[in-house]
Order: structure tokens, then C-alpha cells, then sequence
């Protein structure tokens, strides 16, 4: 178990989702679906919406060589610069137990092994979504394999996400930590495959994207509110 010491709960409704159908407000999701490339990752945060057959991004995000399907239709990376100590933003994100504290969409959470999270670790969590144009408002349970994981480098886990009347057969979802001047370079990326989500990619990927930059805000928030309580 963690002893980190995690900030109170932000207010509801900053966010509406989270890992496999980050789906947020119509306003925000149109916002972050632009790439945002010319900022630079040292300053501030950066993002890209891909989608297959675009020669223009950059290579996947890898663990230990794994990264996501190449072949997804819907995906999206992003990152930011995080001004907090790797060992306080790797023990937010692999202590998954917690993610509730921080994290206000997720309603449950459970490991489904023991001990410190490591490949071949499994969790179940649920997350309510609003309704979209085309779904309806559900409660998603997301089921989580940790494929490959190294300790505060990085991490690689996938998984389906089931509700009423709405599915994502599988999402594989990469992240890396790396220690720059004045922080840690946070970096994260994702996709998204099966027919439901596929039958409108740039609605998907713009959920998808909105859920990820909320997500990395989130995760910057309490690891430098922390690392504020310590100095």
C-alpha cells in the first residue's frame, strides 16, 4: 500500500472520464482535438490526435518495446512537464488502489491480485459517462492487464471498457516518466479499437483526447501540490 499523501477530491464534474471513453464536454473535446505541436514539452504541455497513414507523427510511446496498435484508427499522445519528484508521480500512477482520491470520475476500483502492481497485474474500475450524439449515458467497467511495466520509467496496460449500450473492445494505453530540468516529462498515449467507437473516429479521438489532457492535468495538479506540502 502507498503512503503517499494524496489531496482532497477535486470538485464534481471537473471531468467526465478516464482511461478506455474519456468523453468530456462538447466544448472541450473540440478544443483538444487540434494538435497543439509548437509548444515545446519543457514549458507547458503538447498533443496529437493521429489516426493511420499519417506520416507526420512521432514514433509511438514505448515500454520495454511494447507501444500501442499502429494500426488503430483512433489514438491520441500528449504530455506535460510535471514540477514534482518522479518518485511522487510514479507512486501516484502505479498505486492504482487510489486513484479514487485524486481522480473524482472513478467511482470504483479494485485490484484483482495482490501486492505492488507489476506485469501481469489486473484491476477493475468504473467510471460513469454522460450521454454523446450517438450512445448513452452508462456506467463503463474497464477491465486493466498490465502488459509491461518498469519501475518509474514506464508503463503499458489494455483492456476492454463495457456499458449499457456502449463498448470498446480493446484500448492499449502507454505511459513514460522521464527526469528533465525543472521537473519530469510526463508523456502519454493511447488508442482506442472495436466497431462502435470506430464508426465515428474523429468524435472518438476527440473524446479520447479531451480524456487524456484532463487526466495529465489531474495527475500535475496533485503531484505538485504534494511536492508544494514538502517543501
Amino acid at each position: 500500500m502507498s503512503n503517499t499523501q494524496q489531496t482532497p477530491r477535486r470538485r464534481a464534474g471537473a471531468r467526465t472520464a478516464l482511461f478506455l471513453l474519456p468523453l468530456a464536454a462538447a466544448v472541450a473535446m473540440t478544443s483538444v482535438a487540434a494538435c497543439s505541436s509548437d509548444n515545446d514539452a519543457r514549458t507547458g504541455s503538447t498533443s496529437q490526435a493521429t489516426t493511420t497513414g499519417d506520416p507526420t507523427h512521432p514514433a509511438s510511446l514505448t515500454c520495454q518495446g511494447a507501444g500501442i496498435d499502429d494500426a488503430a484508427r483512433i489514438r491520441y499522445r500528449t504530455e506535460t512537464l510535471i514540477k514534482a519528484p518522479l518518485s511522487t508521480i510514479w507512486e501516484l500512477q502505479s498505486d492504482v488502489e487510489r486513484w479514487p482520491s485524486w481522480q473524482q470520475p472513478v467511482t470504483s476500483m479494485k485490484r484483482l491480485d495482490q501486492g505492488p502492481l507489476r506485469a501481469g497485474s489486473q484491476f477493475r474500475w468504473t467510471t460513469p459517462v454522460p450521454a454523446s450524439p450517438t450512445t448513452p449515458a452508462t456506467t463503463l467497467t474497464i477491465t486493466s492487464s498490465v502488459q509491461q511495466m518498469q519501475q518509474s520509467n514506464c508503463i503499458r496496460w489494455s483492456g476492454p471498457a463495457i456499458g449499457d449500450g456502449l463498448r470498446i473492445d480493446n484500448g492499449i494505453h502507454v505511459w513514460n516518466f522521464t527526469e528533465v530540468d525543472g521537473g519530469v516529462l510526463v508523456r502519454t498515449e493511447e488508442n482506442w479499437t472495436g466497431a462502435q467507437v470506430e464508426a465515428d473516429v474523429p468524435t472518438s479521438t476527440a473524446f479520447l483526447g479531451a480524456g487524456l489532457e484532463a487526466w495529465l492535468n489531474d495527475l500535475k495538479a496533485t503531484a505538485e501540490a504534494h511536492a508544494r506540502e514538502h517543501i
